[in-house]
């Protein structure tokens, strides 16, 4: 591949983690150019100390996100954690503050440990096994005395419920089995005799039971047999006979309802708006709820009066993106995480008596200028059986004339969704490159009532990508876009839907950039982590069905290499414990065996996506040289 530099100090090495293949050299002068819209942070709230008017941030100083500690209104933020490895979650004990739980894993193996963090030596000390488990969701007897917490330790593939004193780890004890990956812990009684416990299943179905602590007896709140009905998030109420739960049971989309223990009946509170509601909060007396919605790729928080279920949207917070909004223990404010499409994450806080909001933290954008960001457009398009499919357009800089380049961002999950979020560094495709970014929410995306959701379900997988298909049309319309230069790129499910973009639609793109994405759902079925594999199952279908399995080896881009035509830029964690190195590994093999261009980027010491800065420097850097080399030119 033709040089850029001839001096080894005018390019980019990367470091001793990354494997690279056929890169091109990447200059320093471009990562100086770079390095603009590479420094921005955002902050997320992590905790709320229990008795102090102080809270636990989430965010990044150095190589990975750390925990810190924040005193007052945009006051300094105290480091608490100092690991190589992002640390993840954050719980106080209850009643005093004075030490936390976190989680933690190793190289992004999502293997996550917990930790004891005492708050006045900052001394950490193991809590879980530290091996191939995975432990979280701590939930604390409200006299402080102990958490449950769930787990798959036992076989690493059913997520158990444990019960232990942080004090002493030797206590921990083992009190509901389970089979299956999908089981959680939502909320515990206040005599800590009960915990309500979630069964997720899929993306469309869900359950709750109740568990007894003492005799471990499990008992059915929601009916076992109901399928294709998501029942989650569920809360204690102040009522002993009922509880708080958001459903979209006799509904398109989920709502905040109360369910009536004794006779199972459920009562819906927010059925004037015709959205998601995304999570809530109870307040510590239970009088008060804050609960967030999703309106087409957008936030809105409201408080409701849990005695008459009377609700109103609070004012006064910027259009954009709300992250877990949860009360103080004194209930007379709530904290939350928000961000626009032209700044970063942030905690805010808000007074419930005054509907003041106050700021509390200020995270760098580096030297990005607002003038400098891309600001999202809702765009709509038909797909070939008429259904509408949406997603949100960021138009390259004004300053750049012509038909400018595009980008198609297709998210993950397959449920997640692309919304009207910051950009943050790729800011630099649209306003130093001139390339438009589109991220399209396809069916099976979340946000768009669950009939949308499992429309891509099982035999019907490529219906999805036939959106995209669609999006392409739409984008040949546009006087501004060029049709002949668009790159596809997604990460995860994504990874998957630009792999079969790629040789679906091959004459009609110029490249595409597949990170940490399905090559063949059989070898991604056997070789994902055990406690997934079920889960997957129920999305994706079932590989042990043979029909199942011919249907997955037919629309396999790894079995469909000969129609892909044009450029491809594989990236990979070599940890990833849901799609594993092995799906990147072999569809690299597989294109380089049939002669095509392909670009290969594995880090050893991440996972599923890269975490650590300097990774997600050199992957950026490398995007960029892959994108001159073959969007641009």
């Amino acid at each position: 591949m033709r040089s850029l530099c001839s001096r080894k100090e005018d390019i980019v090495i990367p470091n001793e983690n990354l494997i690279t293949e056929n890169i091109a050299e990447i200059p320093k002068e471009l990562a100086n150019q770079v390095k603009k819209y590479s420094e921005a942070r955002g902050a997320s709230l992590a905790e709320i100390h229990p008795t102090k008017n102080e809270i636990i941030i989430s965010t990044r100083f150095g190589s990975t996100a750390q925990l810190h500690r924040v005193s007052q209104p945009v006051g300094a933020r105290k480091q608490i954690t100092f690991f190589d490895e992002p640390v993840s979650g954050a719980s106080y004990e209850p009643l005093k503050g004075e030490y936390l739980v976190y989680s933690k894993d190793i190289g992004g193996n999502e293997f996550g440990q917990l930790y004891k963090l005492d708050l006045k030596t900052l001394q950490s000390t193991l809590l879980t096994d530290g091996g191939r488990s995975q432990n979280g969701g701590p939930t604390w007897r409200k006299d402080g005395k102990g958490f449950y917490y769930s787990s798959t330790k036992r076989n690493g593939g059913d997520r158990d419920i444990y019960y232990m004193d942080p004090n002493n780890p030797k206590s921990d004890k083992l009190i509901l089995q389970v089979k299956g990956g999908g089981w959680g812990i939502s909320d515990i009684s206040t005599d800590g005799q009960k915990l309500l416990i979630s069964e997720y299943v899929s993306a469309n179905e869900s359950h709750i039971w109740i568990l007894e602590t003492a005799s471990g007896k499990l008992s059915e709140v929601t009916d076992r047999k109901s399928t294709g009905i998501i029942q989650s998030g569920a809360s204690f109420s102040d009522k002993n006979d009922e509880i708080w739960l958001v459903t979209d049971k006799d509904n398109e989309f989920e709502r905040l309802a109360t369910l009536n223990l004794n006779t199972k009946k459920v009562a819906y509170h927010t059925s004037k708006i015709p959205w998601n509601v995304e999570n809530y909060n109870l307040s510590e007396d239970k009088k008060t709820i804050v609960f967030i919605t999703n309106e087409a790729g957008l936030n809105k928080m409201y408080l409701m009066n849990t005695n008459n279920k009377s609700y109103s949207a609070v004012k006064n917070i910027p259009i954009g993106l709300i992250g877990g909004a949860n009360f103080t223990k004194d209930k007379k404010a709530v904290f939350f995480t928000q961000s626009t499409a032209q700044s970063a994450s942030d905690v805010y806080k808000l007074n419930l008596a005054t509907g003041d909001i106050q700021r509390w933290t200020e995270s760098e954008l580096g030297e990005m200028q607002q003038s400098d960001m891309s600001v999202p457009k809702f765009i709509e398009w038909k797909s070939f059986d008429n259904l509408k499919i949406s997603g949100f357009y960021y138009p390259a800089a004004a300053k750049f004339t012509g038909k400018r380049p595009v980008i198609i961002n297709i998210h993950g999950g397959p449920e997640a969704q692309s919304m009207a979020s910051f950009l943050g560094s790729n800011n630099y495709y649209t306003n130093e490159m001139g390339v438009a970014i589109i991220f399209p929410n396809v069916r099976g995306s979340s946000g768009f009532g669950k009939t949308f959701i499992a429309k891509d379900n099982g035999f019907l997988r490529e219906d999805s990508v036939k959106d995209i298909g669609a999006l392409l049309d739409w984008i040949a319309q546009q006087p501004e876009l060029d049709k002949d230069r668009i790159m596809i790129m997604g990460g995860s499910y994504g990874g998957y839907m630009t792999l079969a973009t790629a040789f679906h639609y091959a004459d009609r793109i110029k490249c595409s950039v597949d990170v940490v994405g399905i090559s063949n759902f059989n070898t991604f079925l056997k070789n994902t982590e055990e406690y997934r594999r079920d889960l997957r199952r129920v999305e994706y279908g079932d590989e042990r069905i043979p029909e199942m399995a011919a249907f997955f080896e037919k629309m396999a881009p790894l079995n469909n290499i000969d129609k892909i035509k044009k450029p491809m830029f594989i990236i990979q964690g070599t940890n990833d414990p849901r799609v594993p190195v092995t799906e990147a590994i072999q569809m690299r093999d597989k294109l380089k065996a049939n002669g095509n261009v392909v670009w290969y980027l594995e880090a050893k010491d991440e996972g599923h996506g890269f975490k650590k800065k300097s990774n997600v420097d050199f992957q950026r850097l490398a995007v960029i040289r892959y994108m001159q080399e073959y969007l641009i030119k």
